[in-house]
C-alpha cells in the first residue's frame, strides 16, 4: 500500500533505541484457548505506535496466535492481545501489503525499490522473529524473490522518446499505468472453488487523470511451489534480480481510476470473492468507489483491454454483481476502509485495520490497530463493527 503521508527514513527506526516499545497497548477481549482449541479474537488488537510511515498491511495467523503488521519500513509480530513479540527493520523500501501462506507459515509482502526499478515479494521466516530491533538483510529474517514482468511494466517507455520519466505519475511511461505492486494475497486460481493456492500480487497504478490506459486493476499470479531456488537475502545498496522471468496469470479489473491501484488484496473462502480496497480516484465519469470485489467463481474471459493505446485484449475478471451501482459504467463497489489493512478471517469475520499520526516524547509516530468486522452485504459499506 501507498502511504499518502510522508515517509521517514528507515533509520528512523533501527537500532534498539525502540524499548519503550517493547509492548503495544493491550486489546479488549485478551486471547484465550476457545472450544476448538485456537485462541479467541479479540474484538480489538493494537499493533503499536512506531516512528515509521503508516501500517500498510496485517495478516493473522489464527493458529498460532499471532499477528503481522506491515509499517512500511518495518514488519512487526505482536500476539492477538498486542504484545510486541517482535520487529524487522532497516527497510528502504516501500513494504506494502501482506499475507501468510499457511502451507509453509510465512509471511509474504510487496516490497518496491522504485529508483532502483526492482520490485520484489518479501518473505519473512517470522519463526525466527523473537526481539525488537532485528536486521531484514543480516539477521536471517528475510529474503526476496524479484518479479522481472513488474519492472518491464513499471520501466515501459509509452510515448517511445527513449527516455523513461521515473517515479513521476504525470507522463505517458509506465504500462498500465503501473507504479509498481501493493496488494498480496494467497487464494485459488480465479475461477475455481479450490484447488492449489497460488499467490496474487496487484499493481500499484497511477491515478493520472490525463490518460485512458490506467483503469484497470493489475494481478499477477505466480505458483510459489519452486520459489525457494529464487529467494536470497537482499542488499539494499546492491539489490539483486533473482526471480522468475514469467508469471502463471495476468488479470484484468475494470473498476475506473484509482489513486495507486489495489491497496489491500484478500481472498475470502467464506464467500469466494476476492477483496480490493484502493484509495479513491479522481477521473471525472467514474464513481470512484474504495472498494470492490471479483467474484471469485466467475472464470476470466478474454477481452478487450479497454483504454489502451493500441487494441489490447487480456484476461478480465468480474465484479460482483453487488453493492452499489455507477449507472453510466456499470461499475460495482463498495464505500470503504480497509485500505490500510484487510484480513478475512475465512468464517465471515474480518480484521480491518484503522491509523492515525500521533507523538510520543516528541518522536512523530504512526499507530496501528484492527478491529473485528462481520460482513453485511449492505450499501454503501458491506461491513459492520463487532463490539
Amino acid at each position: 500500500m501507498h502511504a499518502k503521508l510522508r515517509p521517514l527514513r528507515s533509520t528512523a527506526v533501527a537500532g534498539s533505541a525502540v524499548l519503550a516499545l517493547l509492548t503495544a497497548a493491550s486489546a479488549p477481549g485478551l486471547a484465550a484457548d476457545g472450544p476448538t482449541g485456537r485462541p479467541e479474537l479479540p474484538t480489538r488488537i493494537d499493533g503499536g505506535a512506531w516512528p515509521t510511515s503508516h501500517v500498510q498491511g496485517v495478516t493473522v495467523d489464527h493458529e498460532r496466535g499471532f499477528v503481522y503488521w506491515s509499517f512500511t519500513q518495518m514488519l512487526v509480530k505482536t500476539d492477538l492481545s498486542g504484545k510486541v513479540i517482535g520487529t524487522v527493520e532497516g527497510l528502504t523500501g516501500h513494504l506494502g501489503d501482506i499475507d501468510i501462506d499457511d502451507r509453509d507459515g510465512r509471511v509474504y509482502g510487496s516490497l518496491e525499490y522504485k529508483a532502483e526499478e526492482s520490485f520484489y515479494i518479501a518473505v519473512f521466516d517470522v519463526d525466527r522473529i523473537d526481539r525488537v530491533g532485528m536486521d531484514a538483510e543480516t539477521d536471517g529474517v528475510m529474503t526476496a524473490v524479484h518479479l522481472d514482468e513488474v519492472a518491464e511494466d513499471f520501466t515501459a517507455d509509452m510515448n517511445g522518446d527513449g527516455v523513461f520519466d521515473g517515479d513521476v505519475a504525470d507522463t505517458p511511461d509506465h504500462r498500465y499505468g503501473c507504479s509498481g505492486i501493493d496488494g498480496v494475497s494467497f487464494g485459488p486460481g480465479f475461477g475455481k472453488r479450490g484447488g492449489r493456492q497460488t499467490l496474487k500480487v496487484a499493481y500499484g497504478v497511477y491515478s493520472n487523470t490525463e490518460r485512458t490506459d490506467n483503469d484497470h486493476q493489475v494481478i499477477l499470479e505466480y505458483d510459489i511451489a519452486n520459489w525457494r531456488k529464487y529467494e536470497r537475502p537482499l542488499s539494499q545498496s546492491d539489490p539483486h534480480h533473482s526471480g522468475p522471468k514469467r508469471y502463471d496469470g495476468k488479470f484484468f479489473a475494470y473498476t475506473g481510476n484509482t489513486t495507486y491501484g489495489v491497496q489491500n488484496l484478500q481472498y475470502d473462502p467464506s464467500t469466494r470473492n476476492w477483496i480490493m480496497a484502493v484509495y479513491e480516484g479522481e477521473k471525472e465519469g467514474f464513481p470512484n468507489y474504495s472498494f470492490f470485489t471479483v467474484d471469485g467463481t466467475a472464470k476470466p474471459v478474454r477481452g478487450e483491454i479497454a483504454g489502451q493505446p493500441e487494441p489490447e485484449t487480456g484476461r478480465l475478471l468480474k465484479l460482483r454483481e453487488a453493492g452499489l451501482r455507477d449507472e453510466a459504467t456499470g461499475i460495482r463497489g463498495w464505500e470503504f476502509h480497509g485500505n490500510l489493512g484487510f484480513d478475512a478471517l475465512g468464517d465471515g469475520r474480518y480484521y480491518v485495520a484503522e491509523g492515525r499520526a500521533v507523538e510520543e516524547d516528541g518522536v512523530k509516530k504512526q499507530e496501528g490497530w484492527v478491529r473485528l468486522h462481520r460482513w453485511t452485504g449492505d450499501t454503501p459499506a458491506p461491513f459492520e463493527p463487532i463490539d
